[in-house]
This record gives C-alpha cells, sequence and structure tokens, in this order.
C-alpha cells in the first residue's frame, strides 16, 4: 500500500500542470526599412525557473525585481533568439521592457528593433528559448510583412524556420499545427485521465449483483461513440469561440474547473447509476476542457484566413490524438472485463487513484 502512495504523490507531482510552456514572438518588417520590429513575450514563471526573478522568495514578481533584472532577462533571452535576413544576421537594438496578462498569467515584454544590412527578401529565424530546461516548450511565432501574415510553432525538433521556400507555405503551417493539436492531448494528462475514465466502464454492466462484463461489442462500440463524439463536439465548440474571441475566460478557473472534472469523472465510475450517461458527463465537461485547449490559439493575436487554418489544424490534431488514444487504450479493457481484476479493482480502484490525483491537481491549480 505504500508503494501505491507514494506512485501516486510521484504521478501527482510529475503530471500537476496542464498549460504548456509557451513565449509568443511577432516580428513586423518595417515598410521602406531595413529593421525588424520585434515583440517577445515571454512567461514571468519560466522565467523565474530559469534565472531567478523573485528576489525577496515571497512567491509574488513585482515590477521593481523585474525591473532590476532587466538586463539579465533581456541577455539570457537574446542568447537564445537568433534573427538573419538573406543570411546575415540583423543584430537586436535595445531591448525596452513592459509586463502584460495573458490568458494564463503575467508575461514579460520584450520590444527592439532587428537591423539587417538592408531590407531583406527572406527572414530566417532560429530559437534556442527554454528548450534546455523545458522540452515541451514552444515558441509561437507570428510574421507579419506589410499585411502578410504566417505563423509557425518552433520547438526542439523545429527550432529554426525562414519567409523563403516550403518552410513558410500554408500546407507547411497547417501540417505544424495539426502536429501541435496532437501533441498538446497527449501531454494534457487532465484531458487523458478525464477521457479513459469515462471509458473503464463501458465495457462493462452494472447489475444487481455489481458489475459484470458486456457481452454485446456493438453496444460497447456505441457507448465509445457516444463518449468520444459527445467530448468532441463540446470541446470543439469552445476551442473555437475561444480562439476566435467570443469568449474569454482566464486559464486558471478553467484549469481548476477540467482539474474538477477529472475528480467527477473518478466519483462517477464508484456510484450507482443509470447506464448509458457517459456521454452526458461527456459534453458537460467538455466544453470546459475546450477552453484548456484555446490559450495557445487565443494569445496568438490572429485573424481571418489565418486564425482559420490553424484553427482547424489545431483542432483536427486534437482528435487525431485523442483518437490514437482511444483505438489503443480500448481493446485492452475490452479483452481485459471478463477479468475480475478488472471489474473489483482495475475499474474502482483506477477511478479512485486518478480521482485522488485529480484532487492534488484542483488544489495545487487553486492555491496557485
Amino acid at each position: 500500500m505504500k508503494h501505491w502512495i507514494l506512485l501516486l504523490i510521484l504521478f501527482a507531482a510529475a503530471a500537476q500542470a496542464h498549460k504548456p510552456s509557451d513565449s509568443y514572438l511577432s516580428i513586423t518588417a518595417v515598410p521602406d526599412s531595413d529593421e525588424l520590429a520585434v515583440q517577445w513575450d515571454i512567461a514571468l514563471a519560466d522565467l523565474e525557473h530559469a534565472i531567478g526573478l523573485d528576489a525577496d522568495g515571497d512567491g509574488a514578481i513585482t515590477w521593481g525585481e523585474l525591473k532590476s533584472r532587466q538586463d539579465v532577462v533581456g541577455a539570457y533571452a537574446l542568447a537564445r533568439l537568433e534573427i538573419s535576413g538573406d543570411g546575415a544576421t540583423c543584430p537586436p537594438g535595445p531591448v525596452s521592457l513592459l509586463v502584460d496578462e495573458h490568458s494564463d498569467g503575467s508575461y514579460a515584454v520584450l520590444r527592439f528593433a532587428a537591423a539587417c544590412t538592408a531590407p531583406p527578401d527572406s527572414v530566417q529565424i532560429g530559437y534556442d528559448l527554454f528548450f534546455d530546461l523545458d522540452p515541451t516548450h514552444r515558441g509561437l511565432l507570428r510574421f507579419d510583412s506589410g499585411g502578410d501574415v504566417r505563423v509557425a510553432v518552433l520547438g526542439p525538433d523545429d527550432a529554426e524556420w525562414s519567409t523563403a521556400g516550403a518552410e513558410a507555405s500554408a500546407w507547411s503551417t497547417f501540417l505544424r499545427f495539426l502536429g501541435e493539436g496532437v501533441w498538446h492531448i497527449w501531454i494534457g494528462y487532465d484531458h487523458i485521465a478525464f477521457l479513459l475514465l469515462l471509458l473503464l466502464p463501458v465495457v462493462l454492466v452494472r447489475g444487481p449483483a455489481g458489475w459484470r462484463p458486456a457481452q454485446n461489442a456493438r453496444s460497447v462500440a456505441w457507448a465509445v461513440l457516444g463518449i468520444v463524439s459527445a467530448f468532441t463536439v463540446a470541446h470543439s465548440i469552445t476551442l473555437s469561440l475561444a480562439a476566435l474571441g467570443v469568449i474569454a475566460l482566464p486559464a486558471k478557473p478553467v484549469e481548476i474547473a477540467i482539474a474538477a472534472s477529472v475528480v467527477a469523472a473518478g466519483i462517477y465510475n464508484l456510484l450507482p447509476r443509470p447506464i448509458g450517461r457517459g456521454w452526458m458527463i461527456a459534453f458537460g465537461f467538455g466544453l470546459v476542457h475546450g477552453f484548456g485547449f484555446a490559450n495557445v490559439l487565443a494569445d496568438l493575436g490572429l485573424e481571418g484566413s489565418h486564425l482559420a487554418v490553424t484553427l482547424a489544424a489545431f483542432n483536427i490534431g486534437v482528435e487525431l490524438g485523442q483518437l490514437a488514444i482511444v483505438a489503443v487504450f480500448l481493446p485492452v479493457i475490452f479483452l481485459l472485463r471478463r477479468q475480475t481484476l478488472y471489474r473489483r479493482f482495475i475499474m474502482p480502484a483506477g477511478s479512485l487513484i486518478v480521482a485522488l490525483v485529480a484532487c492534488y491537481w484542483l488544489v495545487e491549480r487553486a492555491l496557485g
């Protein structure tokens, strides 16, 4: 039992956060100039982890603490960003420092001009921020050249980007955000936990003597289809509304609500209930989960066709990642459904353990 408790604590600590680490890099080609105007928004929480900003250790980063470290922040960030025009380095000028609020908290805003030797026909970006500390970190790039807006996601495996060639094509952008959608569902422990909790009982039937294995594969398939479809439709609705700016919710209450949804799904599996209501839980809480997916797109500030492409790609990626998880998980529990171990331990005890982990997430997120 002690080993189970230890594993529970370790898992909770490792999977406590859902919102991945992102920075927002906006580069605008100044008309009739050899300069590129750069704004780089970097989360204060990430900078605190990397170089330390909270001088008095009170858990709050003040403007004075950030301002006193302006040179360190600028040097740290610029050492991990390279901007070139037509292959020649465009060195950064003086950096001004501001603070802005994003959906997931406070960000340091670095503004500077990168001076190229001549107005560049093509611009190349090399990005290496936080990759040594957090391989899940992503740099979300928005490049504007006379109204021609291009977006990209920069990660450890895609740390370089150019306005020239296939790297800047709409299809390449679509594929990149498709991959980001898959990645975000795979690293979203809370989303996965919620979905798998709803799937655990679909291979069983509740009777007077307790759980028994479902005999009809078709009924199991319909139950799974209902749950997955309801979850997909629900989070697609709120993901789209949030990314389009129709509804805006701060990240903290959303993350708290997502953790609460996992707790509710775990408890749902432990209580007597009418069969076939999993899709209702999936839809209701799926609306909340959609807001959790949306932040990565909402903070990019895209409009029109650019937003439509990235939104479609990201959402499709989320669905593909979700289907991949279901495709692996469902055959396993279907084969195990006749085992007493599954009915009496894996399903109920697994639901309880995940619900307790989610309680930890809920408290951790509520307390900041």
